[in-house]
C-alpha cells in the first residue's frame, strides 16, 4: 500500500490542472530498485501511456499509476507535500526502495560489498576497472583489490582516496580505514614496464 497525503494530492491536482490534459494522471516508478542507487521518479501519465500492468491508486480527481515492476520497491511508501526552509516540497519515503540489506543487522562485509557492487564498480567499469573486497578487519578496516584497467593504473591512489574511500565511509560509517592490497606491477597497465634491456622504469 502507498499512502498519499491530502497535501500531496492537492499538489498533484494543481499540477495536473496547470500542465496536464484530459484523463492525465501521475506515474510513480522506482529506478534502480533494490540497490543503493534506488530512487523514485514522478511524471505525468497520459491515457495513451497506460499499459495495463500498473497498480492504480484512485485519488480525488485523478489516478496515480505505479509501474508494475516498481511495486515491490514502493509498497509501503508515503508521499507528502511538506514545508521547507524556502517553501514546500514533495517528500517521498520508500523504506523498501533500496532493498533489505540496508537493515542494521546486515554484516559489515555485506554492507561494504553492496556499496562496491551498487555504487563503486559501475563507475570503475567505465574505465574497464573493478574492485573487490578481500577482508574486513575486526577494527573496521577494509582491504580491497583492484582489477581490470585499475590494476596498475597510475591514478589508483587518487581513485582509492578521493573516490572509493569517501564513498565507503559515507555509506558505512563504521569503516575505520581502507587499504589497497593489489599487486599493481602485474596489472594490465602496470606502474613499471620492462625496457628492451631488461631494466624497469616508472611509466
Amino acid at each position: 500500500m502507498i499512502d498519499i497525503s491530502e497535501r500531496a494530492q492537492t499538489y498533484f491536482r494543481k499540477l495536473l490542472a496547470e500542465q496536464g490534459g484530459p484523463g492525465w494522471g501521475i506515474r510513480l516508478r522506482a529506478r534502480d530498485g533494490g540497490t543503493l542507487k534506488g530512487d523514485c521518479e514522478l511524471s505525468f501519465c497520459e491515457p495513451a501511456e497506460i499499459t495495463g500492468d500498473e497498480w492504480v491508486l484512485q485519488c480525488e480527481g485523478f489516478n496515480v499509476f505505479v509501474d508494475g515492476a516498481s511495486v515491490p520497491w514502493l509498497d509501503g511508501a508515503a508521499l507528502d507535500y511538506l514545508p521547507t526552509g524556502t517553501g514546500q516540497a514533495l517528500s517521498v519515503r520508500a523504506p523498501r526502495l533500496r532493498g533489505e540489506t540496508d537493515a542494521a543487522q546486515a554484516s559489515l562485509a555485506q554492507r561494504v560489498n553492496r556499496v562496491i557492487e551498487d555504487l563503486i564498480n559501475p563507475q570503475l567499469a567505465q574505465h574497464s576497472g573493478r574492485v573487490s573486497l578481500l577482508e574486513v578487519g575486526s577494527d573496521g578496516s577494509v582491504v580491497l583489490a583492484f582489477g581490470g584497467g585499475c590494476q596498475g593504473c597510475g591514478q589508483v591512489d587518487l581513485t582509492l582516496r578521493d573516490g572509493i574511500e569517501r564513498t565507503l565511509r559515507e555509506q558505512v560509517p563504521e569503516i575505520t580505514a581502507v587499504r589497497d592490497a593489489t599487486e599493481h606491477a602485474k596489472g594490465e597497465n602496470p606502474y613499471y614496464a620492462a625496457h628492451a634491456h631488461g631494466e624497469s622504469a616508472l611509466r
